[in-house]
């Protein structure tokens, strides 16, 4: 009797800390669209049920699409509403932000748009007047109060509630999308937690953005989704293939780029995206797009979040500063991946690591007390990179457009010439250059905290800010030298020539490709970002030359940094193999260790296996024929040979631990009056992945990225061996030997319990 012909719940699934086997889930995959194929062609219903199936992947990326769209629009409106009550309240609806309450208001002026009667600082409300200093070190007080408290609940929630709501997310996404399995990290209440908290942290003003922990977020909601459908709910590689969309819509919500964010979920997250998952990628990025843009949670009924509007052209001289901007970017992103990788890993081997609460209440005092005081580091992030982006129109009330005008000018309003800086410009260049110094700094300690932290929008800031003043720097050159020769053909005298927001947008893109090491999207996603299409050029050049120089010091970016600190299981596909080794050289076990654990096809009693599984932590074993011949004719899985004798125990009547053990399709001769023999063939993989011993490991790492293998059996003459090559004196094994590239489980630090890692290890060298 074979009891497996009623399938029994988990055989088939894998361990928490565990990689999927791809193949198997294509296989299996393949195997049920085969059947309900041919189920379709019996009646009418199951046609039905076969296009309920064909579009149910459809289904799921429209409801990822809404509800990463609506979780968007309302983190936005709410870390709007909760940064400006650091500062005030509206007295007429207190739920109403500063810009909302003023917008409201009959006695609004043009010139003091910022200012209305509805909208009082706490200082005024408190003492009726918001002038002096005592104001002001009121005001103060209680800025630094309400980041303390918005940055210990967020770190609260987590703590209790959801420890894998920290974190930016992306480098967790990228492990599970390569085949890892985090049970819990897109679980329902992660998705809760990190939507809350996400609000709390950016709203506390520490140096992170909310961009990165939306893709989490998307995520999540991809993972929801995937459990209301078995076609994805019982298929982690079909689960991936929603997952990787899910990324897509993340980023389209995050930075109003649809596009951009299909190329991000290609270039930087995805493991595995057939074109299939390019289509429905795309319309899940264009439904989170349609529905933030419903929301409309900017008010500017645009999607982009940093709409620019330049009236001056880019011209070719200019792309020397612009090509400087990228070895800024790529100067500023090694650093930062240095320092940050470094602080981290202090955090995880000191003391430090155990007080999470108190280091993310420190940094937010620490970071509240020297922000409030610079007003360009006062407000929220968004806000100061929309500022520097800005181009300094007739309009404009902004420090940064303080100049000289000339009595004479009569140009239009959109065709303003250069003009000499004024007082106004130079007190925001110093005030601009403290802010640099500060969020260069304070970022280092800020991400990788115990909340949710994103990094795109502080990296954007540091080059926002260095581009803005090496734009203003141009421009005053520029006027004041117009009759040098690098001038001289393109800057005349009255000319509306340099765009400082143009340079804030280049730095700004130069920084964030230093730091994750984009290029493609990273573009895309700063034209869709600012509607600046006609200067992809700029972007480009930035972008490339901030990648090259930043992979002169080192070829990861912060999140496969991040991966490596982790001890996260992650083939990269970019990384080169440059060993010159076989598979016999790096193949487990070693000469010097014990034989190779392997079962025979029908020799091994219920005893024997589960001794084997007992005495040894193999995610799996291989079967042979016999011990003596040692073909080699599949291989079981440690997780299905388990479940399959302890459900055999309960529902096969008579089993006991003398019965026999087979995997053949008709069980071997038995002695007389034998107990009931147990047969395993439906849990054995027949068709290992299979190399041989004088395969070089190039062609070996190659064929685990791209199939995604589990396992890898290496073989000699079809033979498996059970031991490594004999490199010493003294008679050769003459077995075939087999080498089981596994996922060994490593003890190391972790959340709740060990994680698994694919090692390969070679003389000196160990590679995730």
């Amino acid at each position: 009797m074979d009891f497996l012909d009623e399938p029994f719940p988990d055989v088939g699934t894998y361990e928490d800390f565990h990689t999927i086997d791809w193949l198997r889930e294509k296989s299996r995959d393949t195997d049920r669209h085969r059947k309900i194929t041919s189920k379709s062609k019996e009646s009418m219903w199951e046609l039905i049920k076969s296009l309920l199936d064909a579009w149910s992947g459809w289904v799921v990326m429209l409801l990822i699409g809404l509800l990463s769209g609506t979780l968007a629009g309302v983190i936005d409106l709410a870390v709007d509403w909760m940064t400006d009550l650091k500062e005030g309240v509206c007295l007429s609806a207190f739920w109403y932000s500063h810009e909302q309450c003023c917008w409201t208001s009959n006695q609004t002026t043009f010139d003091d748009r910022d200012k209305c009667p509805e909208w009082q600082k706490w200082a005024e409300l408190m003492t009726g007047t918001s002038e002096g200093a005592g104001a002001y070190l009121l005001n103060y007080l209680l800025y630094v109060l309400w980041a303390l408290l918005f940055s210990f609940l967020a770190v609260s929630l987590v703590r209790v509630f959801a420890p894998y709501a920290c974190g930016s997310g992306i480098p967790e996404i990228k492990t599970i999308l390569s085949g890892f399995i985090i049970r819990g990290y897109l679980g329902k209440w992660t998705l809760l937690i990190k939507t809350v908290t996400l609000v709390l942290a950016v709203s506390s003003g520490l140096s992170l953005g909310k961009e990165g922990p939306l893709v989490h977020v998307a995520c999540c909601c991809g993972n929801l989704f995937c459990s209301l459908f078995s076609k994805y709910s019982k298929n982690e590689g079909k689960r991936r293939e929603v997952l990787s969309a899910a990324a897509a819509a993340g980023v389209s919500v995050a930075f109003g780029a649809p596009i951009g964010g299909v190329l991000f979920s290609l270039e930087e997250v995805s493991y595995y995206f057939p074109l299939k998952t390019l289509w429905r990628s795309f319309f899940a990025a264009l439904v989170a797009a349609f529905t933030l843009r419903s929301i409309n949670p900017f008010g500017n009924s645009r999607l982009v979040l940093f709409y620019v509007e330049y009236h001056t052209p880019w011209y070719m001289a200019e792309l020397v500063p612009f090509i400087l901007l990228g070895v800024f970017g790529g100067l500023w992103g090694a650093l930062f991946i240095r320092a940050n990788i470094a602080w981290c890993r202090r955090r995880k081997t000191t003391r430090l690591g155990r007080y999470p609460v108190l280091e993310v209440v420190g940094v937010a005092g620490v970071t509240a007390l020297l922000a409030f005081p610079n007003p360009y580091t006062r407000r929220s992030t968004s806000e100061l990179i929309s500022e520097l982006f800005n181009d300094c129109g007739a309009l404009e009330s902004s420090q940064l457009c303080d100049y000289v005008n000339s009595p004479n000018m009569s140009r239009p309003l959109d065709d303003i010439p250069d003009r000499p800086a004024g007082p106004g410009v130079y007190t925001a260049l110093w005030q601009l250059a403290l802010a640099l110094v500060f969020k260069v700094v304070v970022t280092v300690f800020t991400f990788g905290m115990k909340i949710p932290s994103g990094l795109f929008i502080p990296s954007m800031a540091v080059g926002a800010i260095a581009g803005r003043m090496v734009g203003i720097a141009v421009e005053q050159t520029a006027y004041h030298h117009h009759d040098w020769i690098i001038f001289r053909n393109w800057c005349r005298p009255g000319a509306d020539c340099v765009t400082p927001g143009l340079y804030a947008m280049v730095g700004a893109a130069a920084c964030l490709g230093g730091v994750t090491r984009m290029t493609v999207s990273l573009v895309v996603i700063m034209f869709e970002l600012t509607g600046g299409l006609e200067y992809i050029v700029p972007l480009m050049a930035a972008a490339v030359t901030s990648k090259w120089v930043a992979d002169a010091f080192g070829k990861e970016g912060i999140y496969e940094s991040h991966i490596q600190l982790n001890g996260y299981p992650y083939l990269d596909v970019r990384d080169e193999f440059s060993h010159r080794t076989l598979a016999a050289d790096v193949m487990r076990p070693r000469r010097s260790e014990p034989p190779l654990a392997v079962l025979t096809q029908d020799a091994d009693s219920v005893e024997e296996v589960e001794a084997l599984i007992k005495g040894t932590d193999y995610n799996g074993f291989p079967v042979v024929v016999s011990r003596e011949s040692e073909r080699l004719i599949g291989f079981v899985g440690r997780r299905d040979l388990t479940l399959a004798v302890k459900t055999a125990r309960q529902k096969q009547e008579g089993v006991v631990s003398s019965s026999l053990v087979f995997f053949t399709e008709d069980p071997p001769p038995l002695p007389d009056d034998p107990p009931p023999p147990l047969k395993l063939r439906r849990i054995l993989n027949l068709s290992p992945f299979t190399v041989t011993d004088h395969t070089p490991m190039e062609t070996v790492v190659d064929i685990f990225r791209k199939l995604g293998l589990r396992q890898c059996l290496v073989t000699r003459k079809g033979r498996p061996q059970t031991h490594g090559p004999d490199d010493g004196p003294g008679p050769r094994v003459h077995h075939v030997q087999l080498v089981l590239l596994r996922a060994a489980l490593h003890p190391c630090s972790g959340l709740h319990c060990t994680r698994t890692h694919l090692y390969i290890h070679l003389p000196g060298v160990c590679l995730p």
